[in-house]
């Protein structure tokens, strides 16, 4: 099978990005700081075809639940969803409209938008999960800068919609030079998640060295699959960092305060770092039942939020 791709791009600047019209996953971004190309998000190579994993290239959209929920059954209101396994632990992960075709509504050299609706789009989800939902994602270049737009919304008439939302970009490291292991990455948080079999238990832990954490990690020595909270903003944004020493880029990736969570994830082949802006942590569901602040939107029919994340390379 066969998908759509979008290119948009800024001949002025020379930079470009693609969009898989499957899960409107903006997999390719090629910066041009100081006129020079660099490839700024990490995919598999064939990954346009639409036959590599959904969630390891680009930017995979996390909807309506970002990152794992226990097992494969969603407990809700008295009513139990069947999920679908989606790691090696056999837990349901990162929803459901990354893994579909999504319909492209709006387009133009450096703008598109799509949307996702799963009464119209897949009608099947009716079975799993409490209420219909709606995502609307824009993706706008501009020079050397990539802005995303999302309206997660519950177009039912009848049920609330209980949802969290998350984006998950694999960054390339290096950005443009020749030593991975000496790039910092700068993670804005003074606490995380504790972890038990790879779910939030509901407990938090300050990270050992917060001034640390924002001012860069150094990459060679990161290995992490952690969701961390306590974010730091400056105003109404937060700011995370990838700088190449060698190469002398460095991207920046600013979110609103509609995110609570971030997830920083090294992939096995340690060709990229996910820095992982979310609305919650991973099962706020199960979280909320014990009492946890966790975050989660409970959308009453016809309600809707909205989110950006803007991602520049300088």
């Amino acid at each position: 099978m066969s998908f759509e791709t979008i290119t948009l791009s800024d001949s002025q600047a020379g930079t470009s990005a693609s969009i898989l019209a499957l899960g409107f996953n903006c997999y390719r971004f090629q910066a041009a700081p100081q006129g020079r190309p660099v490839e700024v998000l990490w995919s598999a190579p064939n990954f346009a075809e639409g036959t590599e994993r959904p969630s390891g290239s680009g930017i995979p959209i996390l909807f309506p639940f970002p990152g794992r929920l226990a097992g494969t059954e969603f407990h809700w209101e008295g009513k139990t969803y069947h999920l679908q396994p989606g790691d090696k632990f056999g837990n349901a992960i990162h929803g459901f409209v990354h893994t579909r075709t999504w319909r492209v509504v709006e387009r133009s050299e450096r703008r598109v938008t799509g949307v996702f609706q799963a009464s119209v789009d897949d009608p099947s989800l009716a079975a799993s999960w409490p209420a219909d939902f709606k995502i609307t994602a824009t993706y706008e270049l501009d020079g050397n800068t990539l802005r995303s737009h999302f309206r997660l919304e519950n177009p039912d008439t009848v049920n609330a919609l209980p949802c969290g939302f998350g984006t998950h970009p694999y960054f390339c490291v290096p950005l443009g030079g020749s030593a991975p292991d000496e790039c910092r990455v700068s993670i804005p948080a003074r606490q995380r998640w504790k972890l038990a079999d790879m779910l939030v238990t509901g407990e938090r832990e300050p990270v050992a060295d917060p001034a640390g954490f924002q001012s860069g990690l150094r990459f060679g020595e990161m290995q992490f699959d952690d969701c961390f909270t306590d974010l730091i903003f400056e105003g109404e944004i937060c700011r995370a960092q990838i700088a190449d020493p060698t190469s002398g880029n460095r991207l920046t990736m600013t979110f609103g305060k509609s995110f609570r969570e971030c997830v920083v994830y090294n992939p096995p082949h340690r060709q990229a770092v996910c820095v992982e802006p979310l609305t919650c942590p991973p099962d706020p569901f199960r979280l909320s039942k014990l009492g946890v602040d966790a975050g989660l939107r409970i959308l009453k029919p016809g309600e809707w939020f909205e989110a950006n994340v803007e991602m520049e390379v300088s």
